[in-house]
């Protein structure tokens, strides 16, 4: 596995909209989200949220839409640092409000569709590499 440095950051641009929502924390794990190509779903003693494509979620639903995805291409070792430093820094740098996700390989950087182009060019311009 090549070893990815802050020097050598690739992202993939996801080509979908997502949502972020939250839902009570004693509610069951929503069905509707299972179908998605991407989703993640945490529960916390104070609720649980779901992160996945707008096109399924449903009308009652307390979220906040509209979010594009930067996905760092991996995998990632668990050992490495920095690489999620340097791209929150760059959208902070550029004032850009971030939502992060992590998996076991890689992290996905959320950010709202209105600043999906001033974070394409922040993160190009700090010398990461994006594909769409």
């Amino acid at each position: 596995m090549e070893k990815i440095t802050q020097n050598s950051i690739g992202l993939v641009l996801i080509d979908e909209k997502f949502g972020i929502c939250r839902l009570k924390a004693n509610e069951k794990l929503p069905e509707w989200v299972i179908s998605s190509s991407i989703f993640s779903i945490t529960r916390t003693r104070e609720e649980l949220s779901v992160i996945c494509p707008v096109n399924v979620i449903p009308e009652n639903i307390e979220c906040e839409i509209n979010w594009n995805c930067f996905k760092v291409k991996g995998p990632l070792d668990f050992d490495q640092i920095g690489i999620l430093s340097k791209i929150s820094n760059t959208l902070y740098e550029n004032e850009i409000s971030i939502f992060v996700m992590s998996t076991y390989d890689t992290d996905y950087i959320f950010v709202k569709q209105k600043n999906c182009k001033a974070a394409f060019y922040a993160l190009e311009t700090a010398g990461m590499k994006i594909e769409k």
